[in-house]
């Protein structure tokens, strides 16, 4: 387990959210190429564990899978800033080159109990900027990283019904870095991090031989966040309501979660599965980090809506060893245009996937997905004059969109 968590520190180091919010949906190849379509229904490997934790009762015996997802993520301002008194580009790419790793573990306990464990990454975000672009006193680099080890169990109730559920011990660390506007604009950074707990749970229904339904919850996850403010900038340390230099905390819910779903397999050659999911992001109302003092460092409305995720998609059996997919979705942003804000750009995105599974041996497998995500131009009108501290009124557009590559290897004992 240690070398398991390595790893997902290593590799989760620059990370950038893929789904509404700062959500990452990339946990599986295999799903991938179906843009994650009928997740909670499909049931095809163990990844299940995080989709849908009932869908292990359709894996037979003993499963491991490990899967890596390459992300690259663009976001390109356009704008103008006033009342700082000082100049800047536009930032650059704000987007970064992400590794995001996840791996299952699924064996029988009887016929009808299964046991599971997953270790993945359900929220990340990273952007950076130009640390001398126009807007940066209000950011420069933001920063999520999330652990999750989630162990689960199923059963299968009869031939129709399954049922499954598991605990989440997710850890979550956050840094933001802005300027300061003074001499030299120094750097300001705030990191904190928390374990949190929480858990999901599914049901599938065998409707038909060929058709199943399901449905998978995701509970929230409150966290505590505690670290440190650190500025080389010294004026204000005399001053304790607006010292940069002290212990800081902020508490950040990761949202629930609901899907249903469907996975139809309409004869020999094509599969079937579309699923809506629901995500409760209205609980990110602000993003407030309060000194060791009880005062406030920093407070920023955020008014985040609930979302709603679309998908469909298709497998294609080419032959016994090859099956092709493809898949499409739409994604609602969480973001309201009028609380835009530098370190969240995000807005609506459009997904289209392919992917195939190739079978090696009798007992293993490799799954390769691509996805590309058109993303909706997005209106940023952030006004932060009135705060007094210099990072003055943020006006302007982002230019964006993903590319996401997905590998993964499957094998059974």
């Amino acid at each position: 387990m240690k070398k398991i968590l390595l790893t997902f520190v290593i590799f989760s180091a620059p990370v950038a959210a893929q789904a509404a919010g700062f959500a990452l949906i990339e946990q599986s190849a295999s799903g991938m190429g179906n843009a994650f379509a009928g997740g909670g229904a499909v049931a095809e490997d163990a990844s299940t564990i995080f989709f849908n934790p009932a869908g292990m009762t359709y894996i037979p015996g003993t499963q491991i899978v490990g899967a890596i997802h390459l992300i690259k993520p663009t976001a390109e301002f356009n704008g103008s800033i006033s009342s700082t008194g000082k100049l800047g580009g536009n930032g650059g790419d704000a987007g970064d080159l992400a590794f995001i790793p996840n791996f299952y573990y699924k064996v029988d306990l009887t016929d009808t109990v299964k046991f599971g464990l997953g270790v993945n990454a359900p929220f990340g975000l990273k952007t950076e900027y130009d640390s001398t672009w126009m807007g940066r006193f209000q950011a420069i680099k933001s920063e999520v990283k999330t652990i999750n080890i989630n162990p689960a169990i199923a059963f299968k109730l009869s031939d129709q019904l399954s049922v499954g559920a598991g605990i989440s011990a997710m850890w979550a660390k956050a840094e933001l870095t802005s300027a300061v506007n003074t001499a030299g604009d120094p750097i300001a950074k705030i990191e904190g991090d928390d374990w949190g707990f929480g858990f999901n749970a599914g049901v599938i229904y065998q409707a038909t031989a060929d058709t199943r339904l399901g449905l998978a919850y995701r509970s929230k996850v409150q966290q505590n966040l505690q670290g440190t403010s650190q500025s080389s900038f010294t004026a204000l340390n005399s001053l304790p309501n607006r010292t940069l230099n002290t212990n800081v905390t902020a508490d950040l819910t990761l949202p629930e979660t609901f899907s249903v779903n469907a996975f139809s397999s309409i004869n020999d050659k094509f599969d079937l599965m579309a699923d809506v999911t629901w995500t409760r992001w209205s609980r990110f109302k602000e993003l407030n980090v309060i000194r060791a003092n009880e005062s406030s460092l920093s407070a920023t409305t955020e008014n985040w809506s609930n979302t709603m995720r679309y998908a469909v998609g298709a497998n294609y059996h080419y032959s016994g060893d090859i099956k092709l997919r493809a898949g499409l979705a739409y994604d609602q942003e969480a973001i309201d245009d009028n609380f835009r804000t530098a370190r969240i750009p995000g807005n609506d995105r459009k997904w289209a996937s392919l992917g195939a599974n190739v079978k090696l041996t009798a007992n293993s497998s490799v799954d390769f997905g691509y996805a590309h995500l058109f993303i909706n131009d997005a209106s940023i009108d952030d006004n932060r004059i009135a705060n007094g501290k210099g990072e003055g009124h943020l006006t302007g557009t982002y230019e964006g969109s993903v590319d996401i590559l997905s590998a993964q290897y499957t094998h059974n004992f």
